[in-house]
């Protein structure tokens, strides 16, 4: 477990004019009722055999003790059950009593919870146990749930009678207008089934803000945030709920104005306690490439001074060598990788900001604040060149640590000049072990990294393989972690616990737009 923080009586410092402002900016929510395309049970609790029912069978199935119903809804949805409950045999002299289990995967439903010993709460399983008094019932759950597959078991009933499922509906939430957008075809069969399967992650990610994952965590966070609003640019570019966002954050941060990593919504704007080096950062970068897609004055006006107050704090953690120092590594995301050194990413990732930093000031027209910027920039790229370039080895090292992270952020940063980048990236595979790419989150820095050093087609190939191998594992939403090699992988300690429709795992949708539809390089990461 890391960079997970626990302050007590932490009092985020909110900012009641910004608050107010992202509350007028809260979209509508558009809602459609989706019924199950098909049905199947289990041959026992926990298996993976199956036996497929004709669909419009399922209104007459009756089902006694320990029996169980698959209803498959087509696609991941996310929204609110109904069910339809009636039964057969004499009138119930016992209450029904149901276990559902809500699945994103095909796989998820023969998963055994009670055997989930990870670091992340049990709570986040989507299950519910339910006591049925009075049938024939018509029930709605309450909760919001992420899934495409509902496993209903009979946990008990009484020898006089058994249940039927008479009807089963999901009322969809999404603030995307997914109904309005085009799709426009590559002409490429499977770039246009991972834009497809970018997209729905995408959508079922927007709700009144952009959600990391509809099943967890349910919060609008820094990092995810980021590589979101740069799939809606190229989609259906909802620049209000950008806007919110960047609003959400400035509205309530750390009290000493730091922007936090993550925020609650709900019952009221919070920031969490938890603060990333990196995060805080990607908050300057956001706001400059929402800034690029809209020119929003306003915007720029409310949050530049949050934004250099961000670069300001990060500075400060740079030792006399103009290198950051342990306190940033440490409190640096970059992927799941516990025993990776990230004071090279962490270098990388500042003089990325700063960059963009520079970017911000020039638009506000601060041009001593641009000036004294450029100056940080230039001493912290040559720091990054005398500390961590290794001559002998013409690679990036962190405390002796050669890992892909690394080479790729100080390509995003643009440390090296273009061709000796190229060559670096061209040697891509002599950094992949021990610390690989945990998460679809650091395989997009990858591919971005790729695109920046001109090699298109091997930046298109690994996203293919990559996206395309979860598409192969009965992927309709792309997940939260996943290593084609350990498909059992979870950084939490169990994949039940792991989300399979996540954020940070949406952008070949923009790849494709922008990069792989034209072979062109963009600028920006």
């Amino acid at each position: 477990m890391a960079l997970i923080s626990i302050i007590e009586d932490f009092h985020p410092l909110n900012d009641a004019r910004l608050l107010y402002r992202a509350e007028e900016l809260k979209p509508s929510l558009h809602h459609e009722v989706v019924e199950p395309v098909g049905g199947f049970q289990l041959k026992e609790r926990y298996s993976h055999e199956k036996e497929d029912i004709v669909l419009h069978k399922v209104p007459h199935l009756a089902m006694g003790k320990g029996q169980n119903l698959c209803l498959d809804f087509g696609s991941h949805q996310v929204g609110y059950l109904t069910l339809e409950l009636s039964y057969t045999g004499s009138h119930p002299d016992a209450p029904a009593f149901l276990k559902l289990k809500f699945s994103e995967v095909l796989d998820e439903l023969s998963e055994n919870s009670e055997e989930y010993d990870g670091w992340i709460s049990h709570s986040w399983i989507q299950e519910e146990y339910v006591h049925v008094d009075v049938l024939p019932a018509s029930i709605t759950l309450p909760r919001r749930y992420a899934f495409r597959y509902l496993k209903i078991t009979m946990m008990d009933t009484s020898p006089k009678y058994k249940l039927i499922v008479k009807h089963a509906e999901c009322l969809t939430e999404t603030s995307a207008n997914i109904r309005k957008f085009r799709f426009e075809p590559t002409g490429d069969e499977l770039n246009d089934r991972i834009f497809k399967a970018g997209l729905r992650t995408l959508a079922n990610c927007m709700q009144d803000v952009f959600e990391d994952g509809p099943k967890r965590d349910q919060r609008l966070w820094m990092g995810d945030l980021r590589l979101q609003a740069l799939a809606n640019y190229s989609t259906f570019r909802n620049m209000d709920l950008v806007k919110r966002c960047l609003y959400l954050f400035a509205g309530s941060r750390f009290p000493d104005g730091r922007i936090s990593a993550c925020l609650f919504t709900r019952p009221t704007v919070a920031a969490d306690d938890t603060w990333m080096f990196d995060y805080a950062l990607f908050f300057v970068i956001a706001l400059e490439e929402y800034l690029q897609e809209t020119n929003d004055i306003e915007t720029l006006n409310d949050l530049y001074d949050i934004a250099m107050q961000q670069i300001e704090t990060s500075l400060r953690m740079c030792g006399e060598n103009h290198v950051v120092n342990r306190e940033a590594a440490e409190s640096t995301f970059i992927d799941w990788c516990e025993s990776m050194d990230k004071t090279a990413c962490a270098q990388a990732v500042l003089i990325c900001a700063l960059r963009y930093a520079r970017r911000l000031a020039r638009r506000k027209n601060d041009w001593s604040q641009a000036n004294w910027l450029l100056q940080k920039l230039e001493l912290l790229r040559d720091a990054a060149i005398a500390e961590f370039w290794d001559d002998e080895r013409e690679c990036f090292v962190s405390n002796g640590q050669s890992a892909i992270a690394a080479q790729v952020w100080m390509v995003l940063a643009d440390v090296l000049e273009p061709e000796k980048a190229r060559r670096l990236m061209e040697r891509d595979s002599e950094f992949m072990t021990p610390y690989k790419m945990a998460t679809p989150y650091m395989h997009h820095y990858y591919v971005m990294a790729l695109c920046r050093t001109g090699l298109m087609d091997k930046a298109e190939k690994h996203m293919k393989e990559y996206w395309g191998s979860m598409l192969e594992r009965g992927a309709d939403t792309f997940w939260e972690a996943w290593d084609p090699d350990n498909p059992d992988a979870s950084p939490y300690g169990g994949k039940v616990i792991n989300s399979y429709c996540h954020a940070w795992s949406c952008t070949p949708v923009m790849m494709i737009r922008k990069y792989f539809n034209q072979k062109g390089v963009k600028n920006g990461l």
